[in-house]
């Protein structure tokens, strides 16, 4: 049996899917983008900048779900452009100090309302 994860310090949905699906002891979250859940703005001043919402956001919905960043293992980065790809590794790094998880990162043509980095994940209990 499934059980939908919505957190309200996380942007919803902005379309037909969830945030997250608990499966058993397994999170699969839907890709987290810089929309910040208190004012509905993008976070989009420098791709640190993003990249540390995305992290929030990706955070709010590990605690609804009673996790945490150690809880994950796997990711998944989208990004606009692979020339962004040190200055996001550098923050994503700081969420996982040791034992980081599995992860790809790709560069896409395009992500949903034009952001540049977008991060989905899977962690378990």
């Amino acid at each position: 049996m499934k059980k939908i994860i919505y957190s309200k310090s996380a942007p919803a949905p902005i379309g037909p899917y969830s945030q997250a699906v608990l499966a058993g002891n397994t999170l699969y979250a839907s890709g987290q983008i810089a929309i910040n859940a208190a004012t509905g703005e993008f976070e989009m001043s420098s791709i640190e900048i993003e990249t540390e919402q995305v992290m929030q956001n990706i955070k709010a919905v590990l605690i609804e779900a009673n996790m945490t960043f150690e809880n994950i293992v796997k990711c998944s980065i989208f990004l606009s452009s692979m020339d962004s790809f040190l200055q996001v590794n550098e923050v994503y790094g700081k969420y996982f100090p040791t034992n980081p998880p599995a992860r790809e990162t790709v560069e896409v043509s395009c992500l949903p309302k034009r952001v540049n980095v977008e991060i989905s994940f899977i962690a378990i209990k």
